[in-house]
């Protein structure tokens, strides 16, 4: 059994249901099934372990339903997880966590600290694309339920990013697995979490899970929680024709829903769009041209037209307006086309006929953007900064792709300019570590500022919180300054669900800062 369709439990669990559902029939209504039905207008977001899962926050919350962490966030801030107590000793800059004791695995093993231990150890050798544990110098088991994580160096994201997001593994189970990516049989996603997964389906991008009726805080509040396809135009008709008990429907429809009685969840702007730079090629390479760049696109025009005024203008320092790590004194770099063509002529550029030239040679940029096969708000945004930029004479040449085959693009430098995004704005401001100078298709992978790298190390090692976000000022006036990659707006996100759950989003974000709803404790507790 493979990566694009995993089954076990009886036929009566099969995907059958969901296949109707998603031809436009009604179906069977969801509220008495014990079934808590989930619509997604992507789907697949990969195999829901911690290995398999693709590397964005859905498929991070896909995968949290299965196994737990140390620590986790509700809808008030950091709760007990695996750990029912923790402590921090600043003289050993270690933490200690005293373990629950009633936890077992899916498959009726005790969880113990060696699985902590090993977890830890493991992930050292085989990298986890969600956390970075090289900060953790040892893990040692002080006894069967208490774990000691000495560190490196002082790190201020310790709780959220790394005890709050690392799943732990069954080392029963893992201790032989030497290609983790490639491990997706039945076991590989054995947890220890509320949620045990009874269906996975690649092609048609569904999952269907089952309660762990021994999860150690409590029984699950639905039997079953379901996953299912569903196109963003068609969410509002699914929830209303209780296909779906959850869905996120285009903002302009929300209203009406409530009207209806539906509850709905208005999200943080905490997941950014950007226009991602190729920053290691002529003329991108130029600081003064991606200025340019930042000065030709009108991003209010952006929020006005692509997304019908639901979001916010992207700021160039990247943190959004309405987070507490905002700084305000950014430059703006406003919508002005007369001096982007003034720093493009001291570049060398003029104009020949509609399009700048240097040297003979026109100045074509090729942007890449998402197609999903119909009109999109990518494209509608592609179109518009295609338009933008060739008003002050760059001549643009877009490029419609699959949203996995433009990650991997621009993970390898194959591209100008692309517009993509990520979540985690409104978790510990390490985010801006993960996408300044990381190393994933996410970050602007930008290491060309001495002055930016220090800042960036010096924030993490920071505990004092004063001293921290001054520090955090720096970083977002220099980004602004170097603009490796351009933050183009911050969509206002929008749920709708019928209140059979509360559901919310999470303070910090779901894990390390994911911008979701769907935080499991809201179908535990």
């Amino acid at each position: 059994m493979g990566r694009k369709a995993w089954r076990l439990g009886m036929v009566v669990l099969s995907l059958l249901p969901i296949f109707l559902l998603l031809a436009g029939c009604a179906g069977q209504k969801v509220e008495n099934q014990g079934v808590y039905t989930i619509a997604d207008t992507t789907g697949d977001w990969g195999f829901p372990s911690p290995y398999g899962h693709y590397p964005r926050g859905p498929g991070y919350v896909r995968m949290s339903f299965i196994f737990d962490t140390l620590i986790w966030k509700d809808a008030q801030g950091f709760v007990p997880a695996l750990a029912r107590e923790w402590q921090y000793d600043p003289q050993d800059n270690a933490y200690i966590f005293h373990l629950n004791q009633n936890v077992t695995w899916h498959d009726g093993h005790k969880f113990t600290s060696k699985d902590v231990v090993f977890t830890v150890d493991y992930m050292r050798k085989h990298p986890y694309q969600w956390v970075d544990t090289s900060v953790i110098k040892k893990a040692e088991a002080l006894d069967e339920y208490t774990v000691k994580l000495g560190l490196s160096k002082p790190y201020a994201p310790f709780l959220s990013n790394i005890a709050g997001t690392l799943p732990i593994l069954p080392a029963h189970i893992w201790q032989n697995v030497e290609e983790p990516e490639k491990f997706q049989q039945k076991e590989a996603v054995i947890g220890t979490g509320p949620f045990k997964l009874v269906d996975y389906n690649r092609e048609q991008g569904t999952y269907l899970y089952e309660a762990y009726d021994n999860y150690y805080q409590g029984k699950p509040r639905v039997s079953k929680l379901k996953f299912v396809k569903i196109s963003e135009e068609m969410a509002a008709a699914a929830i209303r024709q209780k296909q779906v008990n959850a869905a996120s429907p285009p903002p302009e429809l929300t209203e009406d829903l409530k009207k209806e009685g539906f509850k709905i969840l208005r999200g943080t702007h905490d997941w950014v769009a950007k226009l991602l730079i190729n920053h290691r090629k002529g003329p991108l390479s130029k600081r003064e041209f991606r200025q340019a760049l930042a000065l030709a696109i009108d991003r209010e025009a952006l929020v006005k037209v692509a997304l019908r005024g639901f979001g916010l203008a992207g700021s160039p320092g990247l943190i959004p307006p309405d987070n507490p790590w905002y700084n305000a004194r950014v430059e703006q770099y406003n919508y002005n086309p007369s001096k982007a063509e003034e720093l493009l002529a001291s570049l060398g550029y003029t104009r020949q006929r509609n399009y700048l030239a240097r040297d003979g040679q026109i100045l074509e940029l090729e942007l890449l953007f998402r197609g999903t096969g119909s009109r999109s708000s990518e494209e509608r945004v592609a179109e518009l900064v295609k338009e933008q930029l060739e008003k002050v004479g760059i001549k643009v040449n877009l490029r419609s792709l699959e949203a996995k085959t433009l990650d991997n693009r621009v993970k390898e430098w194959k591209f100008d300019l692309a517009l993509s995004g990520h979540g985690g704005l409104g978790g510990d401001p390490e985010i801006l570590n993960r996408v300044i100078s990381g190393q994933g298709f996410n970050s602007a992978r930008y290491d060309k500022s001495e002055e930016l790298n220090s800042l960036l190390a010096k924030q993490n090692l920071e505990m004092d919180l004063e001293k921290r976000r001054q520090l955090v000022n720096q970083i977002q006036e220099i980004y602004a300054r170097e603009m490796p990659a351009l933050p183009l707006y911050y969509p206002t996100s929008y749920w709708a669900h019928d209140g059979r759950i509360e559901l919310y989003f999470t303070p910090g974000g779901v894990g390390s800062g994911v911008p979701n709803p769907l935080n499991k404790m809201a179908f535990v507790k």
